[in-house]
């Protein structure tokens, strides 16, 4: 299956996975629609291809109505979506008896209603079509608990439920799922972190050997995904860093 000419619209992508995925992608000759809430940072990853390869609308995918304008972008543009990667998440992290209700809410909104906000913004034209494919970061945070990201670890699990849901229900009408859990990625990600010490902790915890990823890892992984053919789902991939123990 080519991934040339398929449209595929990624949010979250800005920076990091979205913006590696985006060059892998444009690579294998799709078009590609983006989405974030860093509208220059949009223009600029846009401005490195070729004219109509990339296109770009400042979006919060918090917000249902973003991400629906962002679905009808890429079918004023391309005519149709053939994939959406739901990429966009942040990582606050704290103990439950720090009380940050606001980052709590923060991350339920972004990592997981924009997760459902993407897959309302496409399905009716993917079920129309007869095909899609959706996918969604979720991490190994999905898989495992533990201290000071316990809300984090919660919107992650979600995320898979949710995916796994739409597996089941989608599947038998043409639409794939796929999950994308990774470990340790050197991103941007570590901005959304609460603190300076913790920011600069997870910072040098990347620096030891093999124990963190680059972006461009997992959008290998995506590419892999979306390149399989029709019969065939790729429903979970999970990327660690080879010496990460979690």
């Amino acid at each position: 299956m080519s991934l040339k000419d398929k449209v595929v619209i990624i949010t979250g992508a800005s920076s990091g996975i979205g913006a590696a995925t985006t060059a892998k992608l444009v690579e294998k000759g799709a078009k590609v629609v983006i989405g974030a809430r860093r509208e220059e940072r949009l223009k600029e990853l846009a401005d490195k291809f070729p004219k109509d390869t990339v296109i770009y609308q400042k979006t919060d995918v918090s917000n249902l109505d973003d991400m629906k304008s962002l679905a009808n972008l890429a079918i004023q543009k391309f005519g149709r979506i053939d994939a959406i990667y739901n990429n966009a998440g942040v990582m606050p992290t704290a103990l439950l008896n720090e009380y940050r209700h606001d980052e709590w809410q923060s991350m339920v909104n972004i990592n997981i209603m924009g997760v459902l906000n993407g897959i309302e913004a496409v399905l009716p034209t993917m079920e129309k079509q007869g095909s899609g494919h959706i996918l969604a970061t979720s991490s190994v945070a999905g898989h495992v608990v533990y201290p000071g990201s316990a809300v984090y670890c919660g919107t992650k699990f979600a995320v898979r439920a949710i995916m796994e849901g739409l597996r089941q229900e989608e599947g038998s009408k043409g639409i794939k799922s796929t999950i994308i859990s990774p470990g340790a990625v050197d991103t941007e990600l570590y901005k959304s972190v609460s603190g300076e010490q913790a920011q600069k902790d997870l910072i040098e915890s990347w620096k030891q050997p093999n124990k963190s990823l680059k972006a461009e890892d997992i959008a290998d992984g995506v590419v892999y995904a979306l390149d399989s053919s029709d019969r065939t789902s790729v429903s979970e991939i999970i990327i660690r860093p080879t010496a990460q123990e979690m």
